[in-house]
């Protein structure tokens, strides 16, 4: 199987430690192989466009030169939305533009800086499960059942968004959709969850707005957390730091603010899969969720 470079990405480190550490014991007991990529830099995040679009994509390129030029390695692996974004768009950008390749690379140079020359790709961590193992894989590796837990995936806005930075996505049979993700839905299928009919799964959670306009945010998530009751979710399962910090944060806030209370819990797909996989709550990371869903989750017998 193929190995990959990891990139973490700053939410991982920080407010998504949870997911970071239910990837790396997810990934592990897998039988997957990822080493950390060094010296890794911010990817941009949302803000440094602002600044001027060609520092993102010298900061996104930076970490792809350093996988491959440094640690040769074709392909990167982020498990976060928007340093998966960022990095695919930045490959896509630099495979589609001359000029801002040449300033790119005039960049890496001027700052003594691995020099990207096109050979890497990215890919998010569901992709990579799905490319190595698929559905058939996974169930192989299921030791406790999810018990029909009823979940709503939840894939957020920027997994999909813009498609054309996606070339991969749409190509029929066996690739994701751009559309209607899916990946997760079949991921969690395979170790025996049930998934609901989520309509919102790709909507957008109002992350970029947490800070500016937190009113605007929090009725953002309570249009998913609402929907996902809505379709008889019991769980929203995420695959991304900031989607996930958002619906928890802004669940307690829906209610301490507005007095509107949902219940359904929010956990990581990497925490929901590694429970089928025998392991324990503690190392996937589950009791520093905000969303408190140990009790729920006894009761479903998965723990």
């Amino acid at each position: 199987m193929a190995k990959v470079a990891y990139y973490p990405g700053c939410a991982l480190e920080g407010s998504g430690g949870p997911y970071d550490r239910s990837t790396r014991v997810l990934v592990k007991s897998l039988g997957l192989e990822m080493e950390t990529l060094q010296d890794w830099n911010c990817c941009g995040a949302m803000e440094v466009k602002n600044v001027h679009p060609m520092l993102q994509t010298y900061m996104s390129a930076r970490n792809m030169a350093i996988a491959s030029e440094q640690m040769g390695y074709d392909t990167v692996m982020a498990p976060c939305n928007g340093c998966y974004h960022n990095l695919k768009k930045a490959e896509y950008e630099l495979a589609t533009s001359e000029d801002s390749l040449k300033t790119v690379q005039d960049l890496a140079k001027k700052a003594d800086d691995p020099v990207y020359k096109g050979d890497v790709r990215t890919v998010h961590l569901l992709e990579w499960l799905m490319e190595e193992l698929g559905t058939e894989g996974i169930k192989q590796k299921i030791s406790k059942s999810l018990n029909g837990i009823k979940v709503a995936n939840y894939y957020g806005c920027m997994y999909t968004r813009p498609r054309q930075i996606f070339p991969e996505k749409d190509q029929g049979p066996g690739s994701e959709s751009s559309y209607k993700p899916h990946f997760m839905d079949d991921l969690l299928a395979a170790a025996g969850a049930v998934n609901v009919d989520y309509p919102l799964k790709t909507a957008c959670c109002g992350g970029a707005h947490t800070l500016s306009d937190s009113d605007t945010s929090t009725q953002l998530v309570l249009n998913l957390l609402q929907a996902a009751e809505d379709a008889g979710a019991e769980v929203i399962a995420t695959e991304c730091p900031t989607c996930h910090s958002g619906l928890e944060m802004h669940q307690v806030r829906a209610e301490t603010e507005f007095g509107i209370k949902t219940d359904v819990k929010i956990v990581y797909f990497t925490q929901l899969l590694g429970l089928a996989m025998g392991l324990s709550a503690r190392k996937l990371g589950i009791h520093e969720n905000v969303s408190d869903s140990l009790d729920f989750l006894s009761d479903k017998g998965v723990l």
